[in-house]
């Protein structure tokens, strides 16, 4: 049973995500507001918050935000105990909106990940994640990468020496399965050109033993200064920043061994760990973001040297970001081929990697070699 002052957090939060504001944001802000709030207390807040929108279609709208929020938590709390409880024709129908079946195949075992709260996933420094394990404890490792450790602790990690050591990042497994299927060697250059806060850019200089040298580029020049940032404390220096607003207009005119494009988009693969996008994401959207990601490959195609290599990523599962992107771009581009994604142990070019096969993010990849 939630606490009175946590179900009245919640509900001014939600209040806020009305006008409209993402959760995460709204949640930010909320705390920047009332910093005399504690770290259980935060979590409290936070869980509740993204539970109601894991669990929106089932609730009652008549009732008041905190009896809506109680709702939500109690029918979590019964699905936690026995996933049998909601019908799968139940999820179905509630756990989505109805436009994603246009979309993509949804599987019963989708919907049911969808419902549970979302796996913590860390990256320690290469070849260290036994060690890293042993330090931080309730930490699984996983056979899909070396590096990657499922956290299943309680401690506040960003609190940890091991983290403001530079130790470790907090990163998705499908994020890390990206940065694996670039399979950059040390010494080449690379461009990571959607880079946001460095997540991808870090794990790419790791790869690379910090040799070599990685362009990265965003259109944010907010979050190219969270990226040095995050950089200084990895200790990865392999890299110069630039803004790239995407445009035909590039940032530099050097030729690289490799592109990584993880592009914008929907965002349907993070609907587990981001419940509130189920219900702001729009069909709309996903067509208009389709037309950004097949302009972002096609300005940055003539910047790979022969024998390069190209890699799309996109954090979401629609066919119309996906393989309708890549095929059009390999249509459209006879100077590549589809190059297979061995790093991950496949043969394929193109891979989608599924949040209940992972307990992960979604995600898709796909993967080009420029002819010699």
């Amino acid at each position: 049973m939630l606490e009175q002052a946590t179900l009245n957090h919640a509900a001014r939060v939600l209040a806020a995500t009305a006008e409209p504001l993402p959760a995460d944001i709204a949640l930010r802000q909320y705390f920047v507001a009332h910093p005399y709030l504690g770290g259980r207390e935060r979590r409290a807040i936070s869980r509740a918050l993204f539970t109601y929108f894991r669990w929106f279609q089932w609730l009652d709208q008549r009732a008041s935000p905190q009896k809506r929020v109680e709702q939500a938590v109690a029918l979590h709390e019964k699905f936690t105990a026995d996933p049998k409880s909601v019908k799968p024709e139940a999820l179905a129908a509630r756990a989505v909106p109805a436009w994603l079946s246009e979309e993509m195949d949804l599987p019963p075992d989708f919907f049911l990940e969808l419902q549970r709260e979302p796996a913590l996933w860390l990256r320690a420094r290469p070849g260290t994640a036994g060690h890293l394990a042993a330090q931080l404890r309730d930490c699984v490792p996983t056979p899909r990468a070396p590096d990657a450790l499922h956290y299943c602790g309680q401690q506040d990690l960003f609190r940890t020496a091991q983290f403001h050591e530079g130790a470790f990042e907090i990163q998705d497994l499908a994020s890390q399965l990206v940065g694996l299927a670039a399979a950059p060697n040390p010494g080449e250059t690379w461009w990571d050109a959607c880079a946001g806060e460095g997540g991808k850019m870090l794990h790419l200089a790791d790869l690379m033993a910090n040799k070599g040298l990685i362009w990265a580029t965003d259109r944010s020049v907010r979050r190219l200064e969270n990226l040095k940032r995050r950089a200084a404390r990895a200790k990865i220096f392999n890299f110069r920043t630039a803004p790239w607003d995407g445009s035909a207009k590039l940032p530099t005119k050097t030729k690289f061994n490799g592109i990584l494009i993880d592009a914008p988009c929907s965002g349907v693969g993070t609907w587990q760990r981001n419940p509130h996008a189920r219900w702001t994401t729009s069909l709309h959207d996903v067509r208009e973001l389709a037309v950004t990601q097949r302009a972002l490959l096609e300005h940055v195609a003539g910047s790979l040297k022969a024998r390069g290599r190209l890699i799309y990523s996109v954090c979401t599962l629609t066919r119309t970001e996906t393989t309708a992107v890549a095929d059009a771009f390999t249509a459209a581009h006879p100077e590549f081929e589809p190059a297979p994604l061995s790093s991950l142990g496949t043969d394929r070019s193109s891979l989608f990697l599924w949040p209940h096969e992972l307990h992960a993010n979604g995600m898709f990849v796909a993967a080009w070699q420029k002819k010699s």
